[in-house]
């Protein structure tokens, strides 16, 4: 059961935020931060006292300011407070909405769960509270739905080619001559317009702009 938390968020009413939503699930007085050198002060403290911290809500990005900090970011203080207390739970709730990055933190950081700050994800950070207060981790819904079609459709190096061009704002009718320059086949028009209606129909996209949105939120390009 989760009680004693850490809140490391260096945007004020983010961080009020957090802890008015904590206070309606009945978790009352959580420490709170705005710095990360700060966060692991007290989590190295907390596990000193033989009182550590059940969990850390942490920002990804956190602003630079006139204060220098050895730890720069969430990543940084995920690493440095599980070498003081290895079993240290870690829910992130950021603005990042890149499928590759989230993905990156369960799999390289094995953080305990994510929520992504957008519309009504207080009510989803009282159900990632809960879940992983049950000893499970917390997928936000819509990256299982990325993840989903990712694995639905298998980018070559050729088609991530194509989708860089054109999120650079390469037009369409451009790409050929670039292709043809740098020996990548095949370089016809035909061939390039072919290629994207294959992957806008595996994906499930109506048009290229739906589907490089898509690839700039997966971290595909």
């Amino acid at each position: 059961m989760i009680k004693k938390i850490l809140i490391a968020e260096d945007h004020e009413s983010a961080n009020l935020s957090v802890q008015k939503t904590l206070e309606e699930l009945g978790i009352a007085d959580p420490d709170k931060v705005y710095y990360c050198d700060d966060a692991l002060l007290k989590i190295q403290k907390a596990t000193q006292d033989g009182d550590p911290y059940d969990l850390l809500i942490t920002d990804l990005y956190f602003d630079e300011d006139h204060t220098k900090q050895k730890l720069s970011d969430g990543k940084a203080l995920i690493v440095a407070g599980r070498k003081v207390q290895p079993d240290l739970k870690v829910l992130v709730f950021s603005a990042e909405k890149k499928a590759a990055v989230i993905e990156s933190l369960f799999e390289k950081h094995e953080i305990d769960g994510y929520v992504r700050k957008a519309r009504n994800d207080a009510r989803e950070l009282k159900a990632a509270i809960e879940v992983i207060g049950n000893g499970q981790r917390y997928f936000p819904r819509y990256l299982r739905q990325l993840i989903g079609q990712k694995n639905a459709y298998e980018f070559q190096p050729y088609d991530i080619t194509i989708l860089t061009l054109m999120a650079e704002g390469m037009r369409q009718k451009d790409i050929p001559a670039y292709l043809q320059q740098h020996s990548i086949e095949p370089t016809g028009l035909s061939s390039v317009e072919k290629r994207l209606g294959h992957i806008r129909e595996a994906l499930e996209f109506t048009n290229n702009q739906q589907l490089i949105a898509y690839c700039k939120d997966m971290g595909i390009v």
